[in-house]
């Protein structure tokens, strides 16, 4: 009964979250990078602007409400026969997926033609093109995966092949075979990337690709609907097995409920591949967004700086610390008009009075710009080129930032992102261990208390195993949920945005890699145990079987708990670093100031 409810819990209503919050986080990041990427091609001006602007941000929306219905009518396409093969299950599922793919390429081909036709510099043939390229990574995806976990193939068999010399091989094998599996998510990963921001432009301009890439991720989401479909019939077949059990079916019920069961596996995974392949996508768009974020934050510090002055007049620049300058453009009843600029070439203005204003230069973009002498304080001549914050590249924010590979904080905050990776999959599998050791206590317990359980005549505390289940899973959540919401702050405190953008690369390099390498190793354990089964070397109750039964054990946590809790752990790490973006640029600053890091 424990084990129903955590199949339905686990691989439908986690599941479910984890992909809802992908879907949600890729139209929302490629919105915003749609509005940023019109405003720095600065082709369009006025209500021109915020057409295009808006036709850029309601795409992937439309291209969502596409996905759903195009994957009802795919899920109207699934059929099979009686006495199907696992191949047989295993096309039919897969004519539903290809069959709701097609439809929603004509359907993004169609709306990219009408939204963005009229939009100059924007290709409605390249945005379809990185839309059907997430499109395509997604399935080949699901294909790997099947491959490296359902028993239909070599790589399971060989992992029950090692069941005649023991669980300690079975482990190795799987372990091995999880490992080796991750090239194939990885590499269909690197290729969409580049075409997702080859086709939609981004080789020409850089904003136009992070588009691309955005909206590859909301294309490989385009079929959630029945991709989580397809996950959902694992806890299904799984709970069906359950209850024919339970309910004393003839054989050959159970036979079929473990053959839909073992499909289930392999849908489970496939559906834990997709979900981290796109939420890999979508850690990148939302990396974009972080800049996003840094610059409204940059423009919002020189905003507070200026509200802070007194006697303040259009047409005037302000240094307000750290390298930032604050311009005021207009200046009347009605309030200011304020840009933050950033000093590119990383002077150091210590002697500079703060407040201090260079008279009569006016708006400064992107111009070289020659300080005069600084009366009282310095009579240098400073070389300082001033870009405006609202209008900068994202390769202008990399320079001002020192966003490379060879700044220590940058260095610092990918190792920091690797450590979190490995700190977060430890304690999900411990807390999976001291959960499942307090069930197995009770079960004891129950059995030595409650007389009659085997033989049908004393019915066990069901409600007390749920109970230790649902308490315990969400007692040992809280310091893994604590860390991913503290660790971003923390870095970005002290190492500033370098380390922050350090944190997220690192953090979605490693954590993709890992969670394939935990879902395909988990879901092939527990293939190659219901290979056993199938009446394969020994069948059921076996030595060989019984082997394999621990390989599937240590595969449950790793499938079921550490590999897909990283996906979430990738998302809320960029979410919260986005969210956190304004009290970074603020006060990491100072605080590099206070601990001797400037």
């Amino acid at each position: 009964i424990a084990d129903n409810v955590g199949d339905n819990v686990g691989d439908v209503a986690g599941m479910g979250a984890d992909l809802y919050e992908s879907y949600c986080g890729s139209i929302l990041a490629t919105a915003a990078l749609g509005v940023a990427a019109i405003t720095s091609m600065n082709q369009l001006s006025g209500t021109a602007m915020i057409v295009a602007q808006a036709k850029m941000l309601a795409l992937p929306m439309i291209l969502a409400g596409i996905g759903i219905v195009m994957s009802i009518i795919g899920i109207r396409m699934v059929r099979t026969k009686e006495d199907a093969t696992m191949k047989d299950l295993l096309g039919a599922l897969g004519s539903g997926i290809n069959g709701s793919s097609f439809l929603i390429i004509l359907g993004t081909l169609l709306f990219s033609w009408l939204l963005l036709k009229d939009i100059p510099g924007v290709s409605w043939l390249g945005i379809s093109g990185s839309v059907i390229a997430g499109l395509i990574a997604g399935i080949i995806i699901g294909k790997g995966t099947e491959f490296y976990t359902s028993y239909e193939y070599n790589p399971t068999k060989h992992i029950s092949k090692q069941s005649e010399t023991g669980p300690a091989t079975v482990i190795i094998a799987g372990i091995a075979l999880g490992m080796k599996s991750t090239w194939a998510s990885l590499t269909t990963i690197i290729v969409a990337i580049m075409l997702a921001y080859g086709f939609a432009g981004g080789f020409h301009e850089y904003s136009l690709g992070l588009y691309g890439v955005g909206i590859a991720a909301v294309g490989m989401l385009a079929t959630l609907g029945i991709t989580l479909a397809t996950d959902a019939y694992g806890p299904i077949a799984d709970n069906a097995g359950g209850n024919a059990e339970m309910t004393h079916q003839e054989p050959h019920v159970r036979k079929r409920t473990d053959a839909l069961d073992s499909l289930g596996n392999t849908t489970a995974a496939t559906g834990k591949g997709f979900a981290i392949g796109s939420a890999a996508l979508t850690a990148l768009a939302l990396m974009a967004a972080y800049i996003e974020e840094v610059r409204v934050g940059q423009n919002r510090e020189a905003l507070e700086f200026i509200k802070a002055q007194q006697n303040v007049k259009a047409q005037q620049v302000y240094y307000i610390g750290h390298n930032k300058w604050a311009e005021v453009t207009a200046a009347d009843e009605k309030g200011f008009k304020v840009d933050g600029l950033m000093d590119l070439s990383h002077n150091s203005f210590k002697n500079v009075e703060i407040g201090y204003v260079l008279p009569g230069l006016g708006a400064l973009n992107e111009e070289n710009v020659r300080e005069a002498t600084i009366p009282g304080k310095d009579t240098k001549e400073h070389e300082i080129e001033l870009v405006s914050s609202p209008k900068a590249s994202m390769n202008q924010y990399m320079t001002f930032y020192e966003i490379t590979l060879m700044n220590p904080r940058v260095l610092c905050g990918m190792f920091a992102g690797v450590m979190l990776v490995f700190v977060f999959c430890a304690m999900t599998m411990e807390a999976v261990g001291r959960a499942a050791y307090a069930m197995v206590k009770e079960v004891r317990r129950q059995f030595k208390e409650i007389a009659g359980i085997m033989e049908g005549t004393g019915k066990p505390d069901y409600a007390r195993c749920v109970a230790i289940s649902t308490a315990g899973a969400q007692r040992e959540m809280i310091i893994p949920s604590l860390l991913a919401l503290v660790v971003p702050i923390v870095v970005g405190l002290i190492l500033g945005v370098p380390g922050v953008m350090g944190l997220l690369a690192g953090g979605l390099a490693c954590g993709f890699a890992v969670a394939i390498f935990m879902a395909n190793a988990g879901g092939a354990w527990d293939n190659a145990k219901k290979f056993i089964e199938t009446g394969e070397m020994g069948g059921k109750g076996s030595q060989n079987h019984k082997a394999t039964v621990v390989g599937d054990t240590v595969g449950d946590p790793f499938k079921d708990t550490s590999g897909p809790s990283l996906n979430i752990l990738i998302k809320l790490m960029s979410m919260v670093s986005v969210v956190f973006a304004g009290l970074i640029v603020k006060y990491a600053p100072m605080i590099a100031d206070m601990i001797g890091l400037k």
